[in-house]
């Protein structure tokens, strides 16, 4: 497919991605592969992959055609990436803030957006994991994917050449930065729903309100509302 580079496998397809980046016009040059071994998450985070069985994903967005805050550009690949899998599947999807996809209380993807300067321009770097058909996730209880969460099988060939085909059509127009900031809370996961947060070791139930333009979370506790930046609290699920 077009703009769409395969790989057996590969360390970190956000690295592979940038590396061919060659003219100044490059653009929505995306990079998979169904073997990544080092993936990246956000804030230093690892994301681990069984090979065979889910898709690492990068893609190359220009700055120049984002017109929206990073932050906001950060939501819209969430929104994006919930709604295909949401027309996939047709199941409730969710976006557990800032970027993480979840079906039915499982974490099925993870985004880090990253943002570099490749020959004299600036781009955005989108790597995007979707866990597809593995099965087991050891001890980590709050990690899902599309198979275990719906029972559907998918090829993964296919699965990500219309992934990058609803990925491109959809980045190559980017709605207002409210139009963003209105869905991404309207699919908020946990959004008005009594939850147990953790913060300096400490627990208590509060209630997600949204989520805002300059990327914290409002959440109300039983003191009042507060605003958090990510890593700053844990949502406990």
């Amino acid at each position: 497919m077009e703009g769409l580079i395969y790989l057996d496998h590969c360390s970190s397809t956000n690295d592979e991605a940038a590396s061919f980046l060659l003219y100044p016009d490059s653009n929505f040059i995306a990079v998979c592969s169904f073997n990544q071994t080092k993936g990246r998450g956000q804030y230093g985070n690892s994301w681990k992959s069984v090979a065979g069985k889910n898709l690492a994903y990068s893609i190359a967005v220009n700055c120049e055609s984002v017109k929206v805050s990073d932050f906001l550009f950060n939501y819209y690949t969430a929104v994006l990436v919930r709604h295909f899998l949401a027309n996939l599947t047709d199941k409730s999807v969710k976006i557990k803030w800032p970027n993480d996809v979840i079906i039915q209380n499982k974490k099925v993807c993870g985004i880090l957006l990253e943002k570099k300067k490749i020959n004299g321009n600036q781009y955005f770097i989108i790597g995007i994991g979707i866990n597809v058909l593995q099965e087991d996730f050891d001890d980590i209880s709050t990690a899902g994917s599309v198979l275990t969460q719906t029972s559907k099988t998918f090829d993964l060939k296919e699965f990500s050449e219309n992934f990058h085909e609803f990925m491109v059509e959809n980045l190559k127009s980017i709605p207002s930065e409210t139009d963003i900031l209105s869905r991404f809370n309207e699919n908020l996961f946990k959004k008005d729903e009594i939850s147990v947060f953790e913060k300096d070791g400490i627990r208590q139930n509060g209630i997600i309100r949204c989520a805002d333009a300059n990327g914290e979370i409002h959440i109300e506790f039983e003191g009042g509302m507060q605003k958090f930046y990510h890593k700053e609290i844990k949502l406990l699920y």
